[in-house]
């Protein structure tokens, strides 16, 4: 127990440092970004337009903007967040007024501002505003941490003794009888293995073997002995697919989550869209329709002078506070009952402590795409539930870890990690259906100790059996770059890089390959993707990719994303740019294997890698990739498509 406690002080020091340098970082982005690059990256809009402007509760100014621009951009503008006002005429932003985000959309924003009157200089020049920094997911880390820090002689103490191998996790008798028609052997044996933990299981599930889909069937069967069960995973992206999963079967599902951050076909499962739903929706829109009222008209003695205006000013105040608080009471019942009667609840970890959900208590949590959550941010639900259920792959995208030092310590080390080395704890689904076997060996051999199979119907998927088309005919193609003066270059406002070479040959490969496609009578259309690890990179990609006419070929969709925008998700081709070109051999990041181990396993069909193996042969990793695909006559060098197309 003494040594569990010391680790787990150990990793809150360990979380400091990381929220440290993530303030750091934080500050960087700011001072060396300018306003476009910092709209790019979702964290200022501007310029920005005011749509209302009003006197609300507690005298704040309360705010409705809209960006006027960037405005198919992912933002970070999230409910709750703090941000900050500004104006051009102040062109080094140092004089500004801060708010808090009260709700959010796609281009629109209502903010209460932390001030009774927004000073002159806001009706001068062009206004803009700035994401804040955000310490609430550290704030929630560290509680959760105590709590387990300090749990004795009780149940989370017992989960944290399992998790860190001094207990054994109990099992009840595997009903082996039990067999879902759907699922495959390995599949049916996960189930199996859920059903019986009395404590912590963990689901393995490697890229394409339909980890979600054996979940979704555990959720479905525990449903039938429990009422209701948590449901989170680390990224809204996630989330969102296992809810859409959970609707597939005709699971009530609640969606808890900022709208903004909920995907568009999921709005009616959030609360808020719910609430729109429900039969008494019309009442509280009544009663904020006339606090709104009563506001305008109080703000009409904004200069109080005589006593008979400053009675009539507190009245009106008076009921419009009256009428809020008579919305939110009729609000929080709705929601109540809302939470009472779903069958599951869907959430990130740091959501799963929302108000709304701060009193709830669950039997099981089943925890989603665990390798990629830090463990202090596992704990954060698991201290609501009796046991939990981990799924995932430790050998794809680990947690994000800022500081170098906090990861050289194991900041980056997650349960599910702990749990792996564990006897008894894990099943393992082998049998993947998502790509060609030989797109499959390469981390089946160097992650997965060749216990992976493909499945029958994706074994031999081709873009084309016609051999006299090899571009189609062949699964994989490694395209070395070297002595091809395809150098990269590193934007010194954000420090990323790109290869504009490099970015070239993808598409000039795609050309030929969508010709050949069509050539071949090919009716099909195919989903492309194109990754690259490097975000300048990808805005390079982007660029190139509007001027490639995607309509005269059968494509489907074409989409540009970093690995960590394509988790989880799968293309019939995917082109991975790896960028780095230099003569020390610097590879940066590109070293973390287990992030490339996700990129690797997109394809379906056909995978296109294109590297300069002079700078990133030398490392273990690649120098196995690049033997591989020699082996099987897949290595090319980039000089083959110089003069073609």
């Amino acid at each position: 127990m003494e040594q569990s406690i010391n680790r787990l002080k150990k990793l809150k020091e360990l979380l400091l440092i990381e929220q440290e340098e993530d303030y750091l970082q934080y500050k960087a982005q700011f001072l060396k970004a300018n306003i476009e690059q910092r709209k790019k990256n979702g964290v200022t809009w501007y310029p920005i337009q005011i749509l209302n402007n009003e006197i609300g509760y507690a005298d704040y100014v309360h705010l409705e903007i809209e960006r006027t621009s960037q405005l198919d951009t992912p933002h970070q503008m999230s409910t709750g967040k703090n941000i900050s006002l500004f104006s051009t005429k102040n062109t080094d932003e140092t004089i500004e007024i801060t708010g808090t985000i009260k709700q959010s959309g796609k281009n629109r924003l209502k903010i209460i501002m932390h001030t009774d009157e927004l000073p002159d200089w806001c009706y001068e020049g062009k206004l803009g505003i700035n994401v804040q920094f955000d310490d609430n997911s550290y704030l929630e880390m560290q509680k959760a941490l105590d709590v387990v820090i300090a749990a004795k002689h009780n149940r989370v103490s017992e989960l944290r003794e399992i998790i860190e191998g001094n207990l054994s996790a109990s099992f009840e008798n595997n009903n082996q009888s039990l067999v879902i028609p759907p699922l495959n052997i390995s599949q049916n044996k996960a189930v199996q293995h859920i059903l019986s933990t009395k404590d912590i299981a963990v689901v393995h599930g490697p890229p394409g073997t339909g980890k979600t889909t054996t979940i979704v069937q555990a959720i479905r069967l525990v449903l039938q002995s429990e009422s209701q069960v948590l449901v989170c995973a680390p990224t809204n992206t996630a989330v969102d697919l296992i809810t859409e999963k959970l609707l597939e079967q005709g699971i009530q599902v609640l969606r808890v989550g900022h709208p903004a951050r909920v995907s568009e076909d999921l709005q009616r499962t959030t609360i808020d869209g719910s609430i729109q739903e429900h039969e008494h929706y019309k009442d509280i829109k009544n009663l904020r329709k006339n606090a709104e009222e009563y506001f305008r008209m109080a703000g009409k003695y904004k200069r109080v002078f005589g006593k008979e205006d400053a009675k009539q000013r507190a009245l009106y105040y008076s009921e419009a506070k009256n009428c809020i608080k008579e919305s939110k009471l009729l609000e929080e019942y709705i929601i109540s009952s809302l939470i009472e009667k779903t069958q599951v609840i869907c959430c990130t970890p740091v959501t799963s402590n929302h108000k709304v959900l701060q009193k709830k208590h669950f039997n099981t949590l089943f925890f989603d795409e665990a390798s990629q959550a830090l463990e202090a941010m596992t704990w954060i639900p698991l201290l609501k539930c009796n046991r939990v259920i981990f799924s995932g792959d430790h050998f794809q995208l680990p947690p994000v870890v800022k500081s170098i030092k906090a990861k050289q310590e194991g900041l980056d080390q997650t349960i599910l990690d702990r749990l792996t080395k564990h006897q008894n704890i894990s099943s393992l689904l082998n049998r993947q259906y998502r790509m060609h076997e030989h797109i499959m060996q390469f981390s089946n051999s160097y992650f997965y100790n060749n216990e992976l199979e493909a499945d029958v119907s994706v074994k031999n998927a081709l873009l084309s059996l016609d051999e006299n088309y090899d571009i189609l005919s062949n699964p994989i193609e490694l395209i070395d770059t070297a002595g091809c003066s395809f150098d990269e270059y590193q934007n010194p406002e954000t420090l990323s890089l790109s290869n504009k070479g490099e970015a070239e040959l993808v598409f000039k490969h795609l050309e030929l390959l969508m010709r050949q496609y069509q050539n071949a009578n090919e009716t099909q259309r195919l989903d492309i993707g194109i990754i690259s690890p490097y975000k300048e990179q990808i805005e390079l990609l982007k660029e190139i990719s509007l001027s490639f006419d995607k309509s005269k070929y059968l494509i489907n969709e074409l989409d540009v994303k970093t690995i960590d925008g394509f988790q989880g998700e799968e293309r019939d081709v995917i082109y991975i740019s790896l960028v780095r070109s230099n003569s020390q051999s610097e590879i940066g990041f590109l070293s973390d294997i287990r992030r490339m181990n996700v990129a690797l396993t997109r394809a379906k069909k056909k995978l296109v890698i294109i590297m300069d193996t002079a700078t990133i042969g030398n490392h273990p990793f690649y120098k196995s990739l690049i033997e591989y695909t020699e082996n099987l006559r897949y290595y090319k060098s980039a000089w083959e498509f110089q003069y073609e197309v």
